[in-house]
């Protein structure tokens, strides 16, 4: 499977851990092939409780707009539908991963796909950045934005954008194109000072 043929997704949450209770309440996803955004997924899902107002706050969803959602089990249901057989990467993938994987125990159904993370893949190619959160990788990598991150759509979007990036910064300075994914999930568990040794050996 290609580097720059998968789903990425961004959730927004209750809270930090599906461990304590916290429930999703929106997820967001585009759907890359050949590097092209050719899909996208987005709904707004109903917890079964009310959100506090620092989520209300961080995210702009607010439980109004929850109150009219469809419950997280119908809409989760859908989106594991949209990913199928896809592989998947997130902004820090292992919170996103675990609230996934939690949503979709919870209706028992799964997925086949590879888990990555752009975080710790932007940690090993934008060496340089002053920071890996996801608005200054974009800034860093000069990706026109606008609009409000902490939606999930539009992190996913940016997400994408970024990971099209790095990919084509690996190929531009390493003649290194055409990557596996395979292949970055390697990349994303180099030691930093080995990432250069490693690239070059996959250039052309």
């Amino acid at each position: 499977m290609r580097a720059d043929s998968l789903i990425v997704l961004d959730f927004e949450t209750t809270g930090l851990s599906p461990d304590m209770g916290d429930r999703a309440i929106e997820i967001g996803a585009v759907k890359l092939e050949n590097g092209e955004i050719v899909d996208r997924f987005q709904e707004l899902m109903n917890p079964g409780k009310r959100v506090s107002s620092f989520i209300e706050d961080y995210t702009g969803i607010t439980n109004q707009m929850l109150a009219d959602a469809d419950s997280c089990e119908n809409v989760m249901d859908r989106f594991a539908d949209f990913i199928s057989h896809s592989n998947l990467i997130a902004h820090n993938a292992s919170f996103d991963k675990r609230f996934l994987d939690a949503e979709l125990e919870r209706i028992t159904r799964n997925y086949s796909g590879d888990f990555s993370c752009s975080l710790l893949v932007s940690r090993r190619v934008f060496q340089d950045a002053p920071s890996h959160k996801l608005g200054q990788l974009v800034e860093f990598a000069r990706i026109p934005s606008e609009g409000g991150f902490h939606r999930a759509l539009y992190d996913s979007e940016m997400t994408a954008k970024v990971w099209m990036a790095m990919l084509e910064d690996i190929g531009e300075r390493y003649n290194a194109f055409d990557l596996s994914f395979s292949q970055i999930q390697k990349l994303a568990k180099t030691p930093k000072k080995s990432v250069d040794k490693l690239l070059r050996s996959w250039g052309g």
